[in-house]
């Protein structure tokens, strides 16, 4: 990005309260964990106090993979805790609506992830950037956040690539690779994850669209 894009202005305040505003106003969700680098914790506890996410409960260290992190966070929740959602913070358009689509449906189904399908051509290509292949898209699926498991089987799942030290880059692959079941929540609007400043622009056109229709 070239600059900071928890902490960049989207729509007058920080792209990461926008995620934070999301869950807060979900019925479904009681507490929500930020996992963080410990050296941040002030300013997102800052960012939290003042756009009033008041179901903030802990900002928990991160780890050195994303797979240490989401067990930091797995571990930092009440065992009683019956289902555990994972989201990115870069995702600012996270609607209420597809966070509580997704955990109704992982509360009928045991564990659900909002995805989009793929409906580009996908091509495979060597090492010189030659292709050397296409790739059937039918059934493919773009992978996003939230994705929502029972705790206990997160906690397996984890616990099992902790063991193994085997990296994972999202939690469906987790469960997946434990032989466990994983159902999509396709995506009924824009949640894309801000990684290139471009993005940033179009969620701010979002975020005005969305209120403009009230």
């Amino acid at each position: 990005m070239g600059f900071d894009k928890l902490t960049a202005v989207l729509a007058g305040q920080p792209l990461l309260s926008h995620t934070l505003r999301a869950f807060e106003e979900s019925p479904s969700i009681k507490e929500i964990f930020i996992v963080c680098d410990p050296r941040r914790k002030a300013q997102f506890s800052h960012i939290a106090q003042e756009y009033e996410i008041k179901k903030l409960s802990a900002l928990v260290p991160a780890g050195k993979e994303r797979r240490d992190s989401v067990w930091n966070g797995i571990l930092a929740t009440a065992e009683k805790s019956e289902y555990l959602a994972v989201h990115d913070g870069a995702r600012p358009l996270i609607t209420v609506r597809l966070i509580e689509s997704c955990i109704q449906t992982a509360i009928r189904s045991g564990a659900a992830c909002v995805a989009e399908p793929v409906v580009d051509t996908l091509h495979r290509a060597n090492e010189n950037k030659m292709l050397i292949g296409t790739l059937p898209r039918e059934g493919l699926w773009r992978m996003q956040t939230p994705q929502v498991f029972r705790r206990k089987e997160l906690y397996e799942a984890y616990s099992h690539l902790i063991r193994e030290n085997t990296p994972a880059t999202d939690e469906a692959t987790a469960f997946l690779n434990m032989g466990k079941r994983v159902f999509v929540e396709e995506a009924n609007d824009w949640n894309f994850k801000i990684t290139v400043p471009k993005e940033l622009t179009l969620a701010e056109m979002i975020l005005a669209e969305r209120k403009n229709q009230g």
